[in-house]
């Protein structure tokens, strides 16, 4: 458990909460934050041993770690890397919570890759654009493993094919996936040896002003209801901004434009009942439009996180050899 304190005068009235999140993160009316150290998916880990892991510090200044996945047996002389980058609305999430670990292991296994799973410094303490930030971080750590001629990790360096690199994102992973798209270009060149092939965004988490109807219609029971939307973008937007911010909502006046932009191939899935639906739909319409290589794909009746919730279930399946045919198609 961790608590964030403000200062306060005693004669003021006893802070209350004014946020709290799936059980693990509470804001209180001073400004002080309280952070269980359990994860709000409380799950068993199926680490069976068919899949090798281990924790690397990528950023030492703000202390963060990625979590490093490898097949304990492996079929080929070298293995693509795949990034897996949490969700939970710029607030909440870790490499080490259960689910995010279950499916790390999954994707090892089924895809047979390298999973690089990092974390990211979450808001309301770190604010937008910290995540976006630190997602880069992440994959300029794996560009120093490749050019680690002296001393490399032979762990890594001995399966991993660093010239075949997908980024992917769940939820908030997604949106940072996307911005690193961007950030990247075709090609990723600021990344040399490392060549990202392609980007997988998983129900991206996106934002905007103007309502939905995906948003305006979704069920107040669901997974990801828009309460709880509403409520991850007044922990995460940049302090005096909305949820029309570049970052958040591509597609505004004042964002960056994309048409001219040269993008890796890129791969958009969302839950046909998740709400963030009809922002996927139309990111990846737009690009599509604008010439770039963009699938789409919708799971009929789906919701927010079908996959890492249950993973075993048939859709969660078919994601993964849609991930796998992705994969190969742009490895070459």
């Amino acid at each position: 458990m961790s608590t964030t304190t403000a200062s306060a005068d005693s004669t003021t009235t006893p802070p209350y909460e004014v946020a709290e999140c799936r059980g693990v993160l509470r804001v209180y009316s001073d400004g002080s934050i309280w952070r269980s150290s359990k994860p709000s998916f409380n799950a068993p880990v199926d680490d069976d041993g068919s899949v090798l892991w281990k924790d690397a510090l990528f950023d030492p200044v703000h202390n963060l770690h990625l979590r490093l996945y490898k097949p304990a047996s492996v079929s080929s002389a070298k293995l693509p890397i795949f990034y897996y980058i949490h969700g939970g609305g710029f607030c909440i999430g870790s490499r080490a919570w259960p689910n995010c670990q279950n499916y790390c292991f999954k994707l090892s296994l089924e895809l047979q890759a390298v999973v690089i799973s990092p974390d990211y410094r979450l808001a309301p303490e770190n604010r937008l654009p910290a995540a976006i930030e630190d997602g880069f971080m992440a994959v300029k750590w794996l560009q120093a493993q490749a050019l680690q001629a002296e001393n490399p990790d032979p762990w890594l360096t001995d399966v991993a094919d660093f010239s075949k690199v997908f980024i992917s994102g769940d939820s908030a992973g997604g949106n940072i996936a996307h911005n690193l798209a961007v950030q990247l270009g075709a090609g990723s060149p600021d990344l040399a040896p490392v060549v990202v092939r392609g980007y997988v965004l998983l129900a991206p988490f996106f934002g905007g002003t103007e309502r939905t109807r995906s948003e305006a219609e979704g069920s107040k029971d669901a997974f990801l209801n828009l309460e709880l939307i509403d409520r991850f973008w007044r922990l995460s937007v940049p302090l005096g901004d909305t949820t029309d911010h570049p970052l958040i909502n591509p597609f505004r006046p004042n964002s960056q434009s994309l048409e001219h932009l040269n993008l890796d191939p890129i791969l958009v899935v969302v839950g046909g009942s998740d709400l963030l639906k009809d922002r996927a739909e139309e990111h990846a319409k737009r690009l599509k439009n604008w010439g770039k290589k963009v699938e789409y794909v919708e799971f009929e009746g789906q919701q927010h996180g079908f996959f890492t919730i249950n993973p075993n279930s048939e859709p969660a399946k078919a994601l993964m050899l849609l991930i796998k045919r992705f994969i190969t198609e742009n490895s070459s």
